[in-house]
């Protein structure tokens, strides 16, 4: 074979190859651009209403007629090249999976709408390839501030805490939902409970439908706290040490939707007057303004726990409960309310199994799973919670009595928070502490449906963020009633054990009227 010969076959060789090349770019960018149209999205997108929702959001119903397509917010920017095509293909995969293996009728749809579900499919620079001007003239001073906030802490941040229904309209869900139509007459309670003795009882609100149970926590000794052994112990945590409590009554469940809007219904101010009320005792309570948006979050009311309420809320509730009923309502001790979760038991959990056997962490535990029945039993956590409260009747009792010590929400304790706490108590057994004399933040207890099975575990500690939690109040002050930005907190009560008068003080003012 000549030169010549060999030169022309590599020519050809180089021509179809080139050619190829061209080819495979010319239809792979058709692809590409075909898969990346909205008829293409909503050929197998499984959800039910995306298209519809889109189509009513502010981000397709707009005035100027610009329309923001799927892949501008659900793909990350097309200028990393990259990463947006590694992006397109796994999340491509994931929808037909969902499309060819789901029922959809089974698939719980208002979980997906979550902030921290969509963080999962909503990228940043999708926002910010469109909104190159984060301070444009008609930006509030309330946005400016949210904005700063943004710029100089992204990793904390994300367009979507404040913007959440652009991309698709979420309806206006504004206050306290009306109860269910249907729902039957319930009776009236017209007496107080009388109570003669330490034993369960059923606390009955006069005037109204609402009747909730108080369980009998006998005293005794505890170990408070976590063994430097303990998988996945915190500092805070330590050192152990020994407790002594005395007799009280604690609420069987979290106080629940039905229980707090008899105390709104009953002390809510009208105008939005926000700077906290003097604390000295008065013949009425003052309770919370008229919250801003859904407080349930849409998931439900009636015995699900109430939540987005402050702190100070909480507590003003205990204090109008206090009045209601003539017995020592409060929220509880720190150390009253481990005494309780633990239920006389003195491992992570009042239940069998340790933090690591139902953590999912790790391949082999990820690839045949994880035996989590007897945790699934008793909390209600991230791995059997659609993302939202579930009603008490979910889970079991601990031996104690009380539902959700662990799981479903944290619970507000009374006691400001101090890493350092326990090293402050006095040497040998501790009686009834209740924490630092003052401090910024209160200690919230026991886990939430959000969190994994290490963050449930009875003596985990963690604390209210004040500042992070009202960071989309819209509101100047912001409120003293009403978090913004978290749904996954909540409280339940204690009621103080009176040897002699046993709480009953009001019941004997009425009898004598």
């Amino acid at each position: 074979m000549t030169d010549k010969t060999i030169k022309r076959k590599h020519y050809l060789l180089f021509t179809a190859g080139g050619l190829s090349v061209i080819l495979f770019l010319l239809l792979f960018n058709k692809t590409v651009h075909y898969t990346s149209t909205n008829e293409f999205c909503n050929s197998c997108h499984v959800h039910p209403h995306a298209e519809a929702s889109w189509r009513l959001s502010t981000h397709h119903n707009t005035s100027s007629g610009v329309s923001v397509n799927c892949v501008d917010c659900h793909l990350p920017a097309e200028d990393n090249t990259a990463r947006f095509l590694t992006r397109k293909a796994y999340h491509g995969f994931h929808d037909l999976y969902a499309y060819m293996t789901m029922d959809t009728e089974a698939i719980d749809w208002e979980a997906k709408r979550t902030t921290e579900a969509a963080r999962r499919f909503v990228y940043e620079d999708g926002c910010l390839k469109c909104h190159t001007n984060m301070f444009p003239a008609t930006l509030s001073p309330k946005g400016s501030e949210q904005h700063i906030k943004y710029i100089r802490d992204p990793e904390n941040s994300s367009c979507i805490q404040c913007h959440h229904g652009v991309g698709h309209y979420r309806g206006e869900t504004v206050g306290f939902a009306d109860e269910e139509e249907n729902a039957g007459p319930k009776e009236i309670y017209k007496e107080l409970t009388e109570v003669k003795e330490f034993k369960n009882f059923t606390e009955k609100l006069p005037g109204t439908a609402v009747a909730f149970k108080m369980i009998a926590i006998p005293g005794g000794q505890f170990k408070m706290g976590s063994p430097a052994d303990e998988a996945y112990r915190r500092t805070d945590e330590g050192p152990v040490r020994e407790v002594e409590i005395n007799n009280f009554w604690m609420a069987e469940i979290e106080v629940s939707w039905d229980e707090y809007l008899a105390f709104f219904t009953a002390t809510s101010s009208q105008g939005r007057k926000e700077a906290v009320e003097e604390e000295v005792e008065t013949d009425a309570v003052s309770g919370a303004t008229p919250p801003w948006g859904a407080p349930d979050q849409g998931w439900g009311k009636g015995s699900r726990p109430a939540i987005t309420m402050s702190h100070h809320a909480a507590e003003t509730y205990c204090r109008w409960l206090s009045q209601v009923t003539g017995r020592k309502y409060r929220l509880p001790t720190e150390a009253e309310w481990e005494y309780a979760a633990r239920g006389g038991t003195e491992t992570p959990y009042f239940f069998e199994g340790s933090p690591k056997d139902y953590e999912a962490g790790g391949f082999f535990k990820k690839l045949f799973g994880t035996n989590t029945d007897t945790l699934d039993t008793y909390a209600i956590y991230q791995g059997n919670s659609p993302d939202k409260t579930q009603e008490p009747a979910k889970v079991k009792p601990n031996p104690f009595g009380l539902k959700n010590m662990l799981g479903n929400v944290s619970e507000f304790c009374s006691d400001y928070y101090d890493p350092q706490v326990y090293r402050k108590y006095p040497s040998g057994v501790v009686k009834n502490p209740r924490g630092p004399r003052s401090g910024r933040e209160h200690v919230v207890r026991g886990g939430s449906f959000l969190n994994s099975p290490k963050d449930l575990r009875a003596a985990r500690r963690d604390y209210t963020r004040t500042t992070d939690w009202l960071v989309t109040d819209p509101q100047i002050p912001k409120s003293i009633w009403w978090y913004s930005d978290v749904k996954s907190v909540g409280f339940r009560v204690v009621c103080e054990y009176d040897p002699d008068g046993l709480g009953n003080e009001k019941n004997k003012t009425n009898d004598n009227e």
